[in-house]
């Protein structure tokens, strides 16, 4: 009885360790660095570590535009306010028919040409 519970015991034993010896080769498969899961977890961190960088380099784009933004923004504001000021003061301008010049009718003789010194100094320049 001893000998058939010792053959049964070896023959355990045996089964366990042929066992435990295929569990070891798909265990060094599975981790394989690259054809495994050990490989595509190594691509994934690589994938991460560019995308981090791109992230980073978008968000610097991202800053950058928002500041010129809100600089343009600024200045449309400010160009916004003084056209809103031009046309107030465009009430206080007195009507086109107060401000035209009417020719003596009693003139028949040539058109009277007119030089403005401040436009000579100009060209001068």
């Amino acid at each position: 009885m001893t000998l058939i519970a010792d053959i049964l015991l070896v023959a355990g034993a045996l089964g366990a360790a042929f066992y435990c010896m295929i569990l070891s080769r798909r265990l060094n498969r599975f981790n394989d660095l690259e054809k495994g899961v050990g490989g595509a977890v190594a691509i994934l961190s690589v994938q991460v570590d560019d995308m981090t960088k791109t992230l980073e380099k978008a968000r610097l784009a991202a800053s950058d535009s928002t500041s010129s933004l809100e600089s343009l923004t600024g200045k449309a504001e400010d160009v916004a306010k003084r056209l809103e000021l031009l046309m107030a003061s465009m009430h206080d301008l007195p009507k086109p028919s107060e401000t035209t010049i009417k020719p003596h009718e009693d003139s028949e003789s040539s058109p009277i040409f007119l030089r403005h010194q401040d436009r000579v100094m100009e060209a001068a320049e």
